[in-house]
């Protein structure tokens, strides 16, 4: 392309983007990063394949789809690029394992459960998906198919959790999922929960149906008369209740779980009941005819609904499996139990899998993960392998590296390094913090080791001991909390912290003592919302006050305006500190209807924005509010987001006005108009429930409830989306950072770690169209130039290097050309060495390894990046900084600096020297006698002579030792660099000498 033509493409391009809304090839590029934790979340969908007994599938919530192919030593994700992460089934054929079927939706009634859109069949074991149906269905929670035949499958659909629908029951297929048919339904209000083939005759088929639903507010639950055990004997088609020795009522029977022996099909048990008098562990001998409870012990039914997992040993029907906090095992048919596993505070388990050719093969699935054994129990394999944690809410510090923090479903809380000084993020590199699981995880903006979590703890890095600091020790009906309470700093003075319960909560002293600085801002009375349904007018959908404060959100720029959200609905404003308070609840806020997040404008203090989630009032439209004049009037702005994206945050980047970041059910969106147009920026994010996000000075932080944090790192291509459009990105400022200090065997390259950011500046751009050649050049302050890239580089792909297999070697690529944005990555250093055979270090990092310096570090100072596209130039200034951690002074760097650029030069000139000798002496005779003085001059870097191999690496040594540490030189080191000066300068003048002849 010629430069008159790409100005003019380059002048479209500019005037096009001016008017549109994130065009996402401006943003191609750009990479979500996961950190961890590298703890595993709650898991209900578990299967293996019995006829190879090292691969298993599970489905996590909110967590998609992982398989193993190792007893569970590494899990990887497959279900990453569908649009639903949320997972409650999967079942392997049996006649062939490549066929596999998944339900999305969780299949439980939990206050933090997510929905999902249907099933889904793989014909290759996982690596392509089709989605098939039922995606009104919301929530299946199993799936059972025929052994003998992959297209012939049964599914429960339990149906919307929040509300009446007509998709729910048992449905059939016959095949494989191009159609279904209905074959058990009782009414809107009641779904299939579980369903069962007799192995030994697919005719018979088993089916529970459970009548529940989740109330509008925390903890709001409702059961009635619909639940029952059903079974068929002609394939589906017709169905008759089961009931004798159950119990008699839908309400006391609950959910059920069923199991059929594969040893002995007329054995059964089904887990169910609700209370003392119905709950427990049933058996038949019969088919089913009739029951037996075999035990009424709380330990294997208690909290019905949450567990009602039951499985056999498919060789001997006397042994029995139940999975609820603990799992345990009988082996007298249910009459006695023992613990199979389980630790204290609960592993919570919901999913067992029996390997029906060799029962020690177990697969069992928890909150906490999934684990496997293969000694009947005797050892299992880790959860601390799946990054599925389910986070709630997401705070980061003012350390550096920063932390990213937040309490953990089921587990507790973590902290984890946004950055690890070891190459990548393992276990070293995070720690609990003291706070609930449900809980916000809140650093001290003055004091990074210090974080408030949960309702409420203050936690203190320094001694690992966590004091309670709740405003009330201890509760009552004036002072009402629910699972996730907000606890925030003001960003105006960090010294203020507030605690929301029914009434909010301020501190200047760290908790040590209280003001309660508002009334009850939730509703007193309320009409109870329409999905509850036929539950309206019941004990349990009786109106009283109930709501929390639920969002806060503090302005920036106002240290007395406060905004405030409700669970249930209501929106208040305080501009005097707490004295006074105005409720600005919009007219569309019905009851019920959840502000999930505020987010107070950092450039007017009148702007405050809202994500409203109704996903309780069983409506699953995307709602964000935003108002400009202090809760007068409020608009919605959802133009982008799908209507079945439910939105939990909104927040706005606090350096661009109009910038705002959303968050939803499944993805991240962004908008460059002030919420005007949304657009997706999932990029390459699984599905995955966005609970929370923040923006940490150049990074989108997120937290998300089933796959943990991620960043998308500098986020500057998007601050310039909507603004007339340079190719050239100005780049952020970059950090002189030590990407991994790891000094001893790397960790294995199957072990599991988060990702560290790129390891230097980062440099964006943006081609309109396809160019002919493109050079990336960094000039330093004096016009000099210190690295240049293009895109006719030459790069070969990784290959087994020495002793360094492959895997370990990060592949390079040139500059790309084409057209759209391309991000880049300068490493700081100057140009390495051409003709010094790389070599990789010790710091090891899987497939991120790069060869180690031959050049120096660039010194800390504003350089210029200049990009050249067919003969047309951009330049953009970049400012490189110190880690701030490295106290070094800049006379010290700048003796490093002199010290290392002597070296490098010496460094190049003998590889010159080196690869010159050695090709000259290939070509003559063996017993030359020119050859033979080429050789002695040559030597050995074992051999303690002034030889130009020995020097090159003495020199290559005292570079490397310069270069290890930010520090000032030694004085011996100095001293040996002088001393081995004279060698250097004699042997150069040798090798000119020697080869002036030719």
């Amino acid at each position: 392309m010629t430069a008159r033509r790409l100005l003019l493409a380059v002048a479209l391009f500019t005037a096009t983007l001016a008017h549109a809304q994130l065009d996402p090839s401006r943003f191609a590029e750009m990479r979500w990063r996961h950190i961890g934790p590298f703890r595993g979340g709650r898991t209900v969908a578990g299967v293996g394949v019995a006829s190879q007994p090292n691969l298993f599938y599970i489905g996590v919530n909110n967590g998609g789809v992982w398989k193993t192919t190792d007893y569970g030593t590494v899990w990887t994700p497959i279900f990453d690029d569908q649009p639903t992460g949320s997972i409650g089934a999967i079942a392997i054929a049996e006649s062939d394992p490549n066929v596999i079927y998944v339900g999305s939706g969780e299949g439980l009634q939990r206050p933090d459960l997510s929905t999902g859109d249907g099933i889904y069949k793989s014909l290759d074991a996982g690596k392509t998906w089709t989605h098939l149906g039922l995606r009104d269905g919301q929530q299946i929670p199993m799936i059972a198919v025929d052994p003998n035949d992959s297209a012939r499958l049964f599914v429960a659909v339990l149906g919307h959790p929040y509300g009446p629908n007509a998709e729910r029951g048992i449905f059939r297929s016959t095949d494989g999922g191009a159609t279904f048919q209905k074959v058990l339904f009782k009414d809107e209000n009641t779904g299939g929960i579980d369903v069962a083939i007799d192995p030994s005759n697919p005719q018979t088929v088993y089916a529970a149906m459970w009548e529940a639903r989740q109330g509008p507010w925390e903890n709001g639950n409702f059961k009635g008369p619909g639940s029952g055990l059903f079974k068929s004997t002609d394939g589906g088609t017709t169905w008759r209740q089961l009931s004798k020795g159950l119990p008699q009522t839908g309400e006391a029977l609950g959910r059920v779980g069923i199991e059929i022996s594969r040893s002995n099909p007329q054995r059964l048990y089904a887990v169910c009941g609700v209370d003392a008098k119905s709950g427990g562990v049933y058996r038949s001998d019969d088919g089913g005819e009739s029951w037996q409870r075999m035990s009424d012990d709380e330990r294997l039914w208690g909290r019905p609904g949450d567990f009602n997992e039951v499985r056999s040993d498919p060789k001997n029907a006397d042994v029995v499996y139940v999975a609820n906090i603990v799992t345990w095992k009988s082996v007298d048919g249910g009459k006695t139990w023992n613990a199979l596993r389980g630790a204290p505070g609960g592993d919570d388990y919901h999913r067992l899998w029996i390997n029906p050719n060799d029962p020690n093969i177990i697969l069992n699935a928890s909150d906490q993960g999934a684990v496997i054994t293969v000694n009947g129990g005797a050892t299992w394999s880790s959860w601390y392998n799946q990054p599925t944690a389910q986070l709630y809410h997401v705070s980061t510090d003012n350390a550096f590296p920063y932390r990213v923090c937040g309490g953990q479903q089921e587990s507790g809380s973590a902290c984890v390094n946004s950055r690890s000084d070891d190459g990548r993020i393992t276990f070293h590199d995070w720690h609990p913090v003291a706070a609930e699981e449900y809980g916000y995880a809140v650093p001290d903006p003055l004091d990074p080791d210090v974080v408030y979590g949960g309702k409420l703890s203050r936690y203190d890095r320094r001694t690992n001991q966590a004091q309670d600091i709740t405003p009330k020790p201890l509760r009552s009906a004036a002072y009402r909390m629910i699972r996730t309470q907000p606890a925030v700093f003001s960003p105006a003075d960090p010294h203020i912290l507030f605690f929301a319960a029914n009434t909010l909560w301020k501190t200047t002293n760290g908790g040590r003592s209280w003001t309660e600085i508002s009334p009850d801002l939730t509703r007193k009375t309320w009409s109870v919302p329409s999905n509850v349904g036929k539950f309206i007018g019941t004990d349990a959908a009786k109106p009283k006050q109930r709501g929390v404060i639920y969002a806060l959100a503090p302005s920036p720029l106002d240290v007395n305006r406060i905004w405030a959200g409700t669970d249930d609905g209501l929106i208040h404003v305080t501009t005097d500190g707490g004295a006074t308070w105005k409720d600005v609840t919009p007219p569309q806020l019905v009851p019920w209807a959840k502000v999930s997040v505020m987010e107070a404008s950092h450039f007017d203090p009148l702007t405050a924005y809202a994500a409203i989630n109704t996903f309780r009032l069983d409506d699953l439209r995307p709602h964000i509010l935003r108002t400009r004049d202090g809760g007068k009037s409020w608009s919605e702005i959802v133009n982008g987001i799908p209507a079945r994206g439910i939105v939990n945050v909104v927040r706005e980047d606090p350096k661009t006005k109009g910038l705002l970041f959303a968050g939803s059910e499944t993805e991240v969106y962004a908008s460059a108009d002030d919420g005007a147009n949304w657009q997706s920026v999932r990029l390459n994010m699984p599905a995955t429930s966005i609970r929370d996000l923040v923006i940490k000075d150049d990074d989108v932080v997120v937290g998300t409830h089933g796959r943990g944090f991620w960043i998308l790192d500098d986020i500057q291509p998007l601050r310039v989306g909507q603004a007339p459009s340079p190719v050239l990105i100005k780049p952020q400022r970059a950090i002189r950072w030590r990407w991994s200090n790891w000094t001893d065997t790397p960790l294995p390259a199957d072990e599991p770690a988060g990702q560290n950011p790129p390891d230097g500046a980062i440099i964006d751009y943006v081609l309109p169209a396809n160019a002919t050649n493109v050079t990336l050049e960094i000039v330093d302050g004096n016009g000099k130039l210190v690295r240049r890239y293009s895109s006719d580089d030459k790069f070969e792909a990784p290959k087994d290097t020495g002793n360094v297999p492959w895997y370990w070697i990060r592949p390079m690529r040139a500059l790309p050309a084409n057209a759209g944005m391309h991000r880049v990555t300068w490493d700081l250093h100057y140009p390495p060495i051409a003709r010094v055979k790389p070599s990789y270090p010790i710091s090891a990092v899987p497939f991120a390894t790069a060869p180690n310096y031959t050049s120096p570090w660039v010194m800390p100072g504003t350089y210029t990046v200049k990009l050249t596209a067919d003969g047309k130039s951009w330049t953009q200034p970049l400012v490189v900084k110190m880690d701030p951690r490295v106290k070094t002074t800049r006379e010290a760097l700048a003796k490093q600096f002199e010290l290392s650029m002597r070296l490098h030069g010496w460094m190049e000139q003998l590889a010159a020297a080196l690869a010159e000798l050695r090709g000259l002496r290939a070509s003559l005779p063996a017993d030359d006698k020119f050859g033979k003085e080429l050789s002695e001059l040559e030597g050995d870097e074992d051999e303690d002579q002034p030889t130009l191999a020995r020097t090159q690496q003495s020199v290559h040594t005292l570079f490397d030792i310069l270069q290890s540490v930010d520090a000032a030189p030694t004085a011996q080191t100095v001293a040996t660099i002088d001393e081995i000066a004279p060698r250097v300068k004699d042997l150069l003048a040798r090798w000119k000498k020697l080869r002036r002849p030719m």
